[in-house]
């Protein structure tokens, strides 16, 4: 995780100007990719579990249920490719982001910045971009690496597809933000974060994949950030339809933890 100090940015203007939070959030990429763990776990992880499981297990040219009518029509691989982009959405929103500004807390970097022209909120701002980078560069190389050599299927409704995974990147950052807002060193937001990442990798069907689940599990993974997400993106994925409830569900996680996660943020 990170745990060096933050660069001062070079650029000229005033503190609140673009090219500060660009210079900025430049200076806090180069601090992630530093980190050997951040750039296997954050970036590589979902592509090798993915081609992991689509090369070495026996089943993954099998249909992903025999009994469902539209999981029949699927591989099992193409099945789980949703769930790995849950998972690529739980990797960065709850173990590499919190830690990181847990760090930037214990060290005294944000009580430093504090008594800078720059407004500590620009640091948090950058630390969303560039961990919002690092997922859409993931959730690419997990993909492209699933259709060239697995030859996934692509997503029966792109748009769909894509509004799931935004949303449900939301829902999950806001959670990420709100440990990231209360933990006092990086130890317990480390805590914190992998108490959820690994509660939440079991709703979101990473362990076990969820239409093969108890109808009483996939109930309560719909109302779960991560389960919901997963749930979005497949119906999105091989079902075809419109996830309403879990979209909501999402929308209402964000619009809750977000103002939270601002207001009980704490600096020192």
């Amino acid at each position: 995780m990170t745990t060096t100090t933050v660069g001062r940015p070079r650029a000229t203007g005033t503190a609140r100007s673009p090219r500060v939070l660009a210079a900025l959030t430049a200076s806090e990429g180069r601090l992630y990719l530093r980190e050997p763990a951040n750039v296997f776990f954050g970036l590589f992880f979902p592509a090798v579990l993915l081609l992991g499981l689509g090369l070495l297990m026996p089943w993954a040219d099998e249909p992903f249920s025999e009994t469902d009518p539209v999981l029949s029509q699927v591989t099992a691989i193409t099945g789980y490719t949703p769930i790995v982009l849950a998972l690529a959405i739980g990797t960065v929103a709850y173990s590499t982001f919190p830690p990181t500004m847990g760090a930037y807390r214990e060290k005294g970097v944000l009580r430093r910045l504090s008594t800078t022209p720059i407004p500590p909120s620009r640091l948090l701002v950058a630390q969303l971009l560039v961990n919002i980078g690092m997922l859409v560069v993931a959730s690419g190389l997990a993909v492209a690496g699933g259709a060239l050599v697995l030859d996934i299927g692509m997503p029966k409704d792109v748009g769909v597809t894509l509004l799931a995974f935004v949303v449900g990147a939301a829902a999950s950052m806001s959670v990420g933000s709100l440990i990231a807002a209360l933990a006092p060193t990086a130890g317990a937001s480390t805590g914190a974060g992998m108490l959820v990442y690994m509660t939440s990798l079991f709703f979101a069907g990473v362990w076990f994949p969820l239409p093969l689940m108890p109808e009483v599990v996939q109930t309560i993974s719909r109302f779960t950030p991560l389960g919901a997400a997963s749930q979005a993106l497949a119906a999105g994925w091989y079902e075809g339809r419109f996830p309403g409830i879990e979209l909501l569900v999402l929308a209402v996680w964000t619009a809750v933890l977000v103002p939270l996660a601002a207001r009980l943020f704490r600096w020192t």
